[in-house]
């Protein structure tokens, strides 16, 4: 066994420090080494991820740009009215009878609207009780609309947010008269 065995953990501790603590030889520079292992790791990949272009360029990408469809194939678009044979007048009366005739609170009884201008004239009957679907209040309802020529039903569901208006979520022609 050699004498330096025999001394315990201390002595080996001890040389292990005297080994790891020395001078670097005199033909390597240290500094740009250490450097360089410090900026290697925090350099990674040195292109930025997100480009930002300048904002003087923006105003003629936007005009060659062409405009997004209103609607997709994957989400139909919501229906605004009860027909394309009301005019704006008739829509607006014809909503106000739907507000009144889906409201909760009412009594489930139809309401009727007119338009003396145009002729057209109709009413909304509720169909069901309201019940609650993505946080709205919905409503199943019967409308009429009635022309000079002929008349036509529409079945639908109205929603509305606590507190909004009532907006069309579906609607499906009935029969024709």
């Amino acid at each position: 066994m050699r004498r330096r065995d025999c001394k315990g953990p201390a002595a080996a501790t001890q040389r292990l420090s005297r080994r790891t603590f020395t001078r670097p030889r005199a033909g390597m520079p240290a500094g740009p080494l250490v450097a360089l292992c410090l900026l290697l790791p925090i350099g990674g990949c040195s292109q930025p991820l997100l480009i930002f272009q300048s904002e003087a360029a923006k105003p003629a990408e936007v005009a060659e740009m062409s405009p997004e469809p209103t609607v997709t194939g994957s989400i139909a678009r919501r229906p605004t009215s009860f027909g394309a044979d009301l005019g704006e007048e008739d829509w607006r009366r014809a909503h106000a009878a739907l507000t009144v005739a889906l409201d909760p609170q009412g009594n489930g009884r139809p309401v009727k609207w007119d338009n003396p201008e145009t002729s057209l004239r109709g009413s909304v009957n509720p169909t069901g009780l309201p019940y609650v679907a993505n946080d709205e209040i919905c409503r199943d309802f019967l409308a009429s609309v009635i022309t000079p020529e002929n008349s036509r039903f529409v079945r639908g569901t109205g929603c509305k947010l606590s507190g909004g208006s009532w907006e069309l979520k579906r609607v499906r022609p009935g029969r024709t008269t």
